[in-house]
């Protein structure tokens, strides 16, 4: 037995056996003069009876010379063979020096628990702090077991085999655990420290333990990181509701066992915020979730809406612009709640918390979080963090929503600018696909258009505006209407992409702030079913997809040309015949580009694609759009598919005119003849009329050779060409002028005409509608 202690070893009838050094100094009895007395001989009071044979804690002994001693006693059980009790040892200590050093006053008044074990885990020692969170005085456990202190649950018997490890190791020890204290029902989250106690000679007799209370760093620390997990993934898409689940799903269960969103209608859609009633709340629930089955229910179904009364916690907290708690037991929380005939029952509800959602000074709808399930009611510090998530996800609601209100503006601008209804004409079939961007960067400025020219042809534009938003979808209005007027004027696609870009980067000049939005690429065809030569020109963009009748299929090598408004550079055409019905492909990059794809690879897949058989040219779209589409497009995207069809020898005659007046007469019969062949002598008497004007013109002010065309399509066509490069134009005669009637005569004989500039000089042309059958 150790010397230095004040111990004694006493059997089973309380007979004293064993006695030390320590013990003859704090009695004066010597050790034969102890060993085979009883030990409460050794008290100088009488104590109580019990199993023990001495008490724990504070008692007097009696000094060998007859003064008393006080005196602080710890008893350890002792076990014999088979676990059959075999006695005590007893330590003993001055009671003075325990409570009046230094370092007992720091131990029993120290902030955070501690506590002092013997090798068998039995209490040896507790300060006021460890005793606090026991619920129980020191005198109750000294001695006794830990686990006999504690409830029998998992976080104890870990804490017992980590008091076990540090004793049988001799290694220190330190973790963290967020526990309950065993006289409370608050989680805590602890910081603790093990260590062992070794006596003069090293050996382990012990271990001692400090427990910090950190829950309010845990918190702190558990409120940034939910911060942070908002910050990250509040707000992912600009899509109202998915942001509203978003809030929920943080909310839920770090938060709340129930949580719900609900908006006003208007922020679902484009309309501006109302003026709000006087007389209770009405919202639509687009979000709600409940972190356990037993949790408590929606009582309002997704999309459906609800009445809030004036007095309920979300109609407060909208009113009031500020966090609103409720606690059952209030009046108006019980009767709301009541109210609400939800599937839970009311009474499992205990704590509610109401938070408006607001952005940029406007009240979106209100985020409301149900605790049933958690046994702790909200307080401030929940409402603090709550408003904070409120707060993130209010600026993501209203990004999406007026993200939602820009994209319906552009997207109905920029449907009101394509073109609805292709016009009836013979020199192509056309289907075409438009989709527009889903990326939070917005409706781009894609566009195509099919416009009707003289002579039975046909021009084709597709182009894309540099950006997103309604900006770009003006602009994007702007050049179709200014191709649109060049291609009346009738110019070769490489003159009129060169009067567009002209055009842009006047635009460019008068709107300085907005020069990045008015880039633009495009793509300008003209296809003459009459000589079936395609002739297209490029202003950076990519080439079309061509698929010839065997099936074939191939880029049609263009010269790009810079893209429109960088000016400097020169377009070039590209002519190509092709045989009636090929199938030509027009596209805007969003089809073929992508981050992650190699822009040759999916041009290859476009061919491939093009070339797959289908019954018509919508299903050849839609067949397009699966191949080569990519998964998440992030621009626009239009297709345009034309297939191509000629006029038959039978519906195009051609005249050489000699240059000589009396010719007329001769043109306007064989007009007349052409008429009749093709059953129309309804029109004969107009058309020999148009002819004879037209061509009269020709060489009275234009310059041989002269050539006379009729092409029956869905109109019938009169052309006169000549190699004057002067247009002619109306003018009004007077009355005793000789001539200047002749192109007013035409105008008002036929539903248009007009003229255009060729490589050997210009061609007049007149259109007649042909007679019902």
């Amino acid at each position: 037995m150790d010397d230095a202690s004040a111990a004694m070893v006493v059997d089973a009838r309380g007979i004293v056996t064993g006695w030390s050094e320590g013990a003859r100094r704090l009695t004066g009895h010597l050790a034969e003069e102890a060993v085979g007395r009883a030990v409460r001989a050794l008290l100088a009071e009488d104590a109580p009876s019990g199993t023990a044979p001495l008490p724990s804690g504070p008692v007097t002994l009696r000094h060998r010379d007859g003064r008393p001693v006080p005196a602080r006693l710890t008893l350890r059980p002792l076990q014999g063979a088979g676990g059959t009790p075999a006695g005590h040892l007893i330590t003993a200590e001055p009671s003075g020096a325990a409570e009046t050093s230094l370092a007992a006053r720091a131990f029993q008044q120290a902030s955070m628990a501690m506590s002092v074990f013997d090798t068998e885990q039995r209490y040896l020692r507790l300060n006021d702090v460890a005793c606090r969170m026991m619920g129980r005085p020191e005198t109750d456990l000294i001695g006794s077991p830990y686990l006999d202190s504690v409830e029998s649950a998992e976080y104890s018997r870990g804490f017992h085999r980590h008091l076990r490890q540090v004793t049988e190791t001799g290694e220190p020890l330190h973790y963290q655990s967020f526990t309950r204290e065993p006289s409370g029902t608050r989680p805590h989250a602890w910081n603790i420290e093990m260590w062992p106690v070794r006596d003069s000679s090293g050996e382990v007799v012990g271990g001692a333990l400090a427990a910090f209370d950190s829950t309010e760093q845990h918190r702190a620390r558990r409120r940034l990181a939910l911060l942070n997990e908002a910050a990250a993934t509040i707000g992912t898409t600009l899509d109202v509701v998915r942001t509203a689940e978003e809030l929920v799903a943080i909310l839920v269960p770090a938060v709340a066992d129930f949580a719900t969103v609900d908006l006003h209608d208007w922020v679902l859609g484009a309309d501006e915020p109302p003026v709000r009633p006087d007389t209770g709340v009405v919202l639509r629930r687009v979000a709600h979730g409940s972190a356990a089955e037993d949790a408590p229910q929606a009582a309002v179904r997704l999309g459906q809406t609800d009445v809030y009364p004036p007095c309920s916690p979300p109609a407060r907290a909208l009113r009031e612009c500020r966090a609103v708690l409720a606690r059952a037991g209030e009046p108006h929380f019980d009767r709301w709640i009541a109210e609400r005939g939800a599937p839970a029952p009311a009474g499992r509800v205990h704590s509610l918390l109401a938070v408006p959602l607001r952005a940029r000074g406007t009240t979106l709808g209100v985020a409301v979080a149900v605790r049933s399930i958690h046994p702790e009611g909200y307080a401030d510090d929940d409402a603090a963090l709550a408003e904070e998530l409120a707060s993130r996800a209010a600026v993501c609601v209203d990004n999406a929503r007026r993200f939602a209100r820009e994209r319906t503006t552009a997207l109905t601008l920029q449907h009101s600018l394509l073109p609805k209804g292709l016009p009836g004409q013979a020199a192509v079939e056309v289907a075409h696909r438009y989709l527009p961007s889903a990326s939070a960067a917005g409706i781009g400025g894609d566009w195509f258009d099919v416009i009707p020219l003289a002579g039975s042809r046909v021009a084709l534009v597709v182009g894309d505006v540099v950006g997103h938003g309604i900006p770009s979808t003006a602009t994007m209005g702007r050049l179709c209407t200014a191709v649109r007027t060049l291609a009346d004027v009738d110019l070769p696609p490489d003159e009129l992409l060169t009067h567009l870009d002209d055009l842009v980067t006047h635009l460019a000049a008068d709107d300085r702030e907005d020069v990045a939005e008015l880039g633009s690429t495009c793509l300008y065809a003209v296809y003459d079913p009459v000589t079936r030569r395609l002739a297209v020109a490029a202003a950076g963009h990519p080439a079309p997809a061509l698929v010839l009748p065997d099936g074939t299929s191939r880029l049609i090598r263009v010269n790009a040309g810079p893209p429109l408004g960088v000016g400097g550079l020169p377009f070039e055409a590209t002519e190509l015949q092709l045989p009636e019905g090929s199938v030509v492909a027009f596209y805007t990059d969003g089809l073929i580009e992508d981050r992650d794809r190699d822009i040759d690879r999916a041009a290859d897949e476009l061919c491939r694609a093009l070339a797959v058989p289908a019954d018509s040219l919508e299903s050849l779209c839609d067949g397009v759009l699966k191949d080569v589409l990519p998964q998440a497009p992030g621009d626009d995207v239009v297709l345009l598919l034309v297939r191509t069809r000629a006029l038959g020898a039978d519906q195009v005659v051609t005249r050489d005119v000699p240059p000589d007046p009396e010719e007329v007469a001769a043109a306007r019969q064989w007009a007349g003849e052409r008429l009749a062949a093709w059953g129309l002598d309804e029109i004969a008497f107009v058309t020999e009329l148009v002819v004879s004007e037209l061509v009269t013109n020709a060489i009275r002010y234009g310059a041989p050779p002269v050539q006379l065309r009729l092409i029956r399509d869905r109109t019938l066509i009169c052309e006169v060409a000549d190699a004057s490069s002067t247009s002619p134009h109306l003018r009004r005669a007077h009355a005793y002028d000789e001539g200047g009637r002749g192109l007013l005569l035409v105008a008002q004989l036929t539903q248009r005409w007009g003229s255009r500039q060729t490589d050997g000089g210009k061609t007049i042309w007149a259109e007649q509608p042909l007679p019902q059958p």
